[in-house]
């Protein structure tokens, strides 16, 4: 594997993009760029002024993969102007996230991920996954002396108990992987993938994704978002709740849903990535 170099890449910052709470599989390195996995792909990320470095891939996996993963070919200057036209708070929260993209992720890796990451913090929710892929996932090769693993297929998760996946420190959750793994295998993976077409509408998947076990609306409003090309959605969490009563006034996590609706629209969930980088910015 080489690498790939792209030019004039602009709204694009892998901080802000790899520390907005979307994925769980990157780390940062010293000189700034980030190595992870996702599906199957091993790659390092770098980008510094308009000019976007993936090493350990080809172009071809670029053009296959990469380029979507990273949700290269959206205007997110448009998006950012139409926000930014709202109120003047958005508008301070988008100078504090502008380079946030988006990640097209794999729907069953982050329905996963998300159960996990309830009433949880980032590091330990990394450490979970990474767990849970090493002893039960695929190997998937290794980079800079690091062996990476993919996320274990429904049908490997819904053969353990949760004693096996004691290993992984999964507390409570472990049975609502089991039970959600499954139920998973049993639908089959199609029917996950067509909950982010256009067949369905937004609420049509969130139902789906709720009858999982352990997804409450938070839980499934995430993984429509970052998975699934659901922008309408707005995930409720502890932040957002900050967010919304310090700036909006708005106390009641429906009102919060409703406020979104009406002022955000279709970029509801862009405006919930922003808002989320600059509250947790100001902390």
């Amino acid at each position: 594997m080489g690498q790939v170099v792209k030019e004039g890449i602009r709204d694009f910052c892998l901080d802000h993009i790899f520390d907005c709470g979307q994925a769980f599989r990157w780390q940062r390195q010293q000189d700034g760029s980030y190595t992870g996995i996702a599906g199957s792909n091993i790659a390092n990320i770098q980008y510094e002024e308009g000019r976007l470095i993936l090493r350990n891939t080809s172009e071809e996996e670029f053009q296959n993969f990469w380029r979507s993963y990273l949700d290269l070919d959206r205007d997110y200057g448009k998006i950012k102007a139409a926000l930014s036209e709202k109120d003047p708070i958005i508008k301070s929260a988008i100078r504090s996230g502008e380079g946030i993209r988006l990640l097209q992720q794999d729907k069953w890796e982050t329905l996963l991920s998300f159960i996990i990451s309830q009433n949880n913090h980032i590091p330990r929710i990394k450490g979970c996954i990474e767990s849970l892929c090493s002893n039960f996932g695929e190997y998937a090769g290794a980079y800079e002396g690091r062996d990476y693993y993919t996320f274990p297929a429904p049908e490997t998760l819904a053969a353990l108990s949760t004693e096996d996946l004691a290993v992984c420190r999964l507390g409570y959750r472990a049975n609502y992987l089991i039970k959600t793994a499954k139920q998973a295998a049993e639908d089959g993976l199609d029917r996950l993938e067509a909950a982010g077409t256009r067949e369905l509408t937004s609420q049509q998947a969130f139902d789906y994704v709720s009858s999982f076990c352990g997804v409450g609306p938070k839980v499934a409003n995430c993984i429509l978002l970052f998975s699934m090309g659901k922008y309408d959605r707005f995930p409720v969490d502890v932040w957002m709740k900050k967010v919304m009563e310090q700036f909006y006034g708005i106390t009641d996590p429906k009102e919060m849903q409703l406020f979104a609706e009406k002022t955000f629209g279709q970029y509801s969930g862009f405006a919930q990535q922003y808002l989320f980088y600059h509250i947790r910015t100001m902390k």
